[in-house]
């Protein structure tokens, strides 16, 4: 399936500032920075980028995924602890398990290895829960810090992170990007991207005014791209027809109730 809703490497497309947020991750964690921040709108490829960093990062490199962070603040503990194999006995407490991260993380630090931990949906974690993953970061040697964080984040984390409360480790945010919905061009690249990559060499599937309309009701949101593109698919083969129009964008719109109707549809559609 071309268009599935999963985040799926196979299909990542090199856009710009999809391609921005990669380089910056890389650069960053090569140079030791302490904390990245990549925010972004709801279906902008967030997910994607970050499984795309954690596939590209090479064997020097140890990392501790946190998909759902609306933890508690011994929770996030037990969840480092976890992804980095270490047995800790929760019943001497939090601070047990955060002295048993610290001796690991230098266990791997004189392995020569870069431990960094990404988490995903950062906009959810509690502001206690924050401020232990600062307390987190401050394990350190003389010379290095033990441990990188990324954050992900949907553009209530930057809100969260404005609060005088959580200054500390908003200054601490050396990096950060905001990744952008994709323009009419890099939306057609897009779609004809993973129409190629899911096996399909013909000719364009989607017609101009398609495009144009697809571009104006999704706003260049990939995930609302990849609803609206699988039902104009299907509604053209269930119509027998073998080129996605106008019409079969319109009635996918119809059907989706995440996406509305472009103010002007009705005039024609020649331009961008």
């Amino acid at each position: 399936m071309p268009f599935s809703l999963t985040p799926n490497t196979h299909f990542y497309l090199n856009s710009e500032t999809h391609q921005q947020a990669l380089e910056l991750l890389l650069v960053a964690l090569k140079n030791r920075e302490g904390f990245i921040k990549i925010s972004g709108e709801v279906g902008t490829g967030k997910t994607l980028i970050c499984r795309k960093l954690l596939n590209a990062l090479g064997d020097e490199y140890v990392t501790a995924y946190i998909p759902n962070p609306g933890l508690s603040p011994e929770g996030l503990y037990l969840a480092v602890a976890e992804e980095l194999d270490v047995a800790v006995d929760l019943a001497l407490g939090g601070h047990h398990v955060l002295k048993q991260i610290n001796i690991k993380l230098i266990e791997l630090a004189t392995e020569q290895k870069r431990v960094v931990l990404v988490i995903d949906e950062a906009q959810v974690m509690p502001e206690d829960t924050i401020e232990a993953l600062r307390l987190l970061s401050n394990l350190e040697t003389e010379s290095a810090k033990l441990l990188q964080v990324v954050l992900f984040g949907q553009p209530e984390l930057n809100e969260l992170l404005a609060r005088p409360s959580l200054r500390q480790l908003q200054q601490r945010i050396t990096f950060q990007h905001n990744i952008t919905a994709l323009n009419k061009q890099a939306l057609q690249q897009y779609v004809g991207h993973r129409m190629s990559l899911a096996g399909y060499n013909g000719p364009a599937l989607f017609d101009r005014k398609a495009v144009t309309l697809l571009y104006r009701s999704s706003k260049g949101i990939p995930r609302l791209i990849n609803i609206l593109c699988h039902k104009a698919l299907m509604s053209a083969f269930g119509q027998g027809d073998r080129v996605v129009t106008r019409r079969h964008i319109k009635k996918a719109i119809q059907d989706t109730e995440s996406v509305s109707m472009p103010r002007f549809s009705w005039l024609p559609l020649g331009g961008s």
